[in-house]
């Protein structure tokens, strides 16, 4: 269950190093690109995983998906566009709303996973495994889209 800390700290460090890096300079903190850095971060892990442990993530998946090692893959690229390109200013809008879809179009292979107890990344907890993954996923989400999509102010200079 080590996985979803690391996914917190990749999410959050980036922003909570920048917040404290602020307050010691006095400079005002950009909010958003440190928040995508975070996700881009967690999604740069997330690529990591399909290529490490590819043949786990086939197991997430049903036995009637075809091309299932090809389709970790090609999701495994995927998130890795995704990672990238939420360090880039212009695209990062862009890629946080791919994020957001991403996590919500993966999650019914994680729901089979936990159903079925695969043995990655905690599924193998069985279904109470997503009441960790459920909670993690809505805060992936929120994240993006309150942080990294939402139009907001995004200095933030209170001292």
């Amino acid at each position: 269950m080590v996985t979803p800390i690391i996914i917190l700290l990749l999410l959050i460090g980036p922003l909570a190093i920048s917040y404290l890096f602020s307050k010691t300079q006095k400079q005002p903190l950009n909010i958003r690109k440190f928040a995508c850095w975070g996700l881009g971060l967690a999604y740069l892990f997330f690529f990591i995983g399909h290529f490490v442990k590819a043949q786990g993530m086939v197991e997430m998946l049903p036995p009637w998906v075809p091309f299932r090692l090809t389709l970790i893959y090609l999701t495994g690229v995927l998130e890795l566009a995704i990672g990238i390109a939420l360090f880039i200013p212009k695209l990062q809008r862009f890629a946080a709303r791919l994020a957001v879809i991403v996590f919500v179009v993966f999650f019914p292979a994680n729901i089979y996973a936990a159903v079925n107890g695969v043995g990655l990344g905690g599924h193998q907890w069985g279904p109470i495994y997503l009441l960790i993954r459920g909670p993690l996923q809505v805060i992936l989400i929120s994240w993006a889209y309150f942080l990294c999509i939402k139009p907001a102010q995004v200095q933030w200079n209170k001292t």
